[in-house]
């Protein structure tokens, strides 16, 4: 059971905060989560302090123990999928199946590092010099801050942390204060696991995040938007502290004229649609060979038609509401633009009344839109995409590489020549055949380019990077 108020977890003890924030579900506005309690700056420095005093000892655990450890978390998540994924779904919105999987993949992030505890394994070389031998070892970096989003608040916390843990650091974490909630039921389980201190959660908005990032930390990782992610960069590598920033996107699909119809309409409408667009990896620039535009363009706005906006909690829901008013007045001021800048609305736009007051909005598609709009420039985050119509695969793999970012890009062709080119020359840390641009595979590098990403690749055996630091040893045995 969720309790009325959530706080912070300091070296295994729940700690009240100070300013109040109340936690609404954003399907239904009428029901109240509870409120969440900002920590204090002090209450950072302390969260800091107990991870720095618990560090030692947890890098020193056997790394069996360790396993047994972080192995035994993922299966309580695995275990309450249900139950935790319906308070995800109440208060951030997502509908339940995507809610319930998403503590079920949480889980499965947990084992599979709980797996790589005993995947450490150094290296020796042969020295330039006669007798001597060298040794190549990975330790812990130390005390890591992770910040986290609200749209995938149990997963991007759980790829964060699995691999930090798993290689012997100790960690505070900075939950988004949108899903306050999630985060607590996530909390209770890692400290029913953990020795005290080895994990710690700090609650609040940005002014905590600042606070840990400019603390006394040896690594920071964040997720979020790319004006956040800046100045959290800047204020850990004033303390020489390590880096790891996943910021925004603005992913393209190419689609071309030899296209399998049903394989480009199916994965624009993950790729848009799902989670309300409110995913780093959305399809929400959609690039569309003249030859097939207007049949893709009529049979996607059938498919987004068709979907179900409704309650996050409703049977059949595919989409639910975005996360808060603010975030839908944000998209409406996008929509908004587009048609002021010559974009053509074919569906959606609007906001959606249900029988609960929320936050709904259409699936919304425009097409005669440009590269040079505002709204194929920036991050939407949000139930909406827009169509550009090209003459040529040429013509669409530059439009594709024309932007600020370089996360996520798919291309839909039956053409292994255009398949196998567009893999090698689309600038972007994740690249797809025949597939959406959402939906990605943990035990394998993920980030992105220019403004995406910034450090180290998350996920699968790569996370080590940035988790540890290796250490070069000699020996003269004599």
């Amino acid at each position: 059971m969720i309790p009325k108020t959530y706080g912070s977890l300091i070296n295994g003890e729940w700690l009240k905060g100070g300013a109040e924030s109340k936690n609404i579900n954003p399907s239904d506005i009428t029901d109240d989560l509870g409120s969440m309690m900002s920590a204090s700056s002090s209450q950072v420095v302390d969260a800091i302090s107990a991870a720095r005093a618990a560090q030692p000892a947890w890098e020193a655990v056997k790394l069996e123990e360790k396993k047994n450890l972080l192995h035994a978390i993922g299966q309580e998540l695995i275990d309450r999928c249900d139950e935790i994924g319906t308070i995800l779904s109440r208060e951030e919105g997502k509908p339940f199946a995507e809610g319930r999987g998403e503590t079920f993949r949480a889980g499965e992030f947990y084992q599979y590092y709980a797996a790589e505890c005993l995947r450490q394994i150094g290296e020796s070389a042969a020295s330039v010099r006669p007798g001597v031998n060298i040794d190549i070892s990975r330790e812990a970096v130390g005390v890591v801050g992770l910040i986290t989003p609200w749209n995938f608040p149990i997963a991007i916390a759980a790829w964060k942390m699995g691999p930090a843990l798993a290689y012997g650091n100790t960690v505070v974490l900075k939950p988004s204060e949108v899903t306050p909630a999630t985060a607590h039921l996530l909390a209770e389980v890692l400290n029913k696991h953990l020795p005290d201190g080895v994990f710690n959660m700090v609650q609040g908005g940005g002014e905590v995040g600042a606070a840990l990032s400019s603390g006394k930390i040896d690594a920071v990782s964040f997720t979020g938007s790319v004006s956040t992610g800046r100045k959290i960069a800047s204020a850990a590598i004033s303390n020489m502290a390590r880096v790891q920033c996943e910021m925004g996107s603005k992913n393209p699909i190419v689609i071309m004229d030899d296209a399998d119809m049903d394989v480009a309409v199916a994965s624009a409408l993950h790729g848009a649609f799902g989670a309300s667009g409110q995913k780093c990896t959305a399809s929400s620039r959609l690039i569309v060979h003249k030859d097939v535009h207007d049949e893709f363009v009529s049979k996607f706005v059938e498919g987004a038609e068709a979907k179900k906006v409704g309650h996050a909690l409703a049977e059949g829901t595919e989409l639910g509401p975005v996360v808060s008013e603010s975030q839908m007045n944000k998209i409406l001021g996008y929509m908004e633009t587009a048609k002021e800048e010559g974009g053509e609305l074919v569906t959606g736009g609007k906001r959606l009344e249900r029988e609960t007051e929320g936050f709904y909005l259409a699936p919304t598609i425009y097409t005669g839109t440009k590269n040079d709009m505002t709204v194929n420039r920036e991050e939407v985050f949000g139930p909406m995409t827009c169509v550009m119509k090209v003459d040529s695969y040429e013509e669409g793999l530059a439009l594709a590489n024309d932007t600020d970012f370089g996360l996520s890009a798919s291309i839909i062709t039956q053409s292994l020549k255009h398949a196998e080119h567009y893999k090698r020359n689309a600038k972007f840390g994740c690249v797809l055949v025949n597939l959406p641009t959402a939906g990605l595979d943990y035990h394998v590098p993920f980030g992105g380019r220019n403004a995406s990403s910034y450090g180290p690749r998350e996920q699968g055996e790569h996370a080590k990077d940035f988790y540890t630091i290796m250490k070069t040893a000699y020996t003269n045995p004599g």
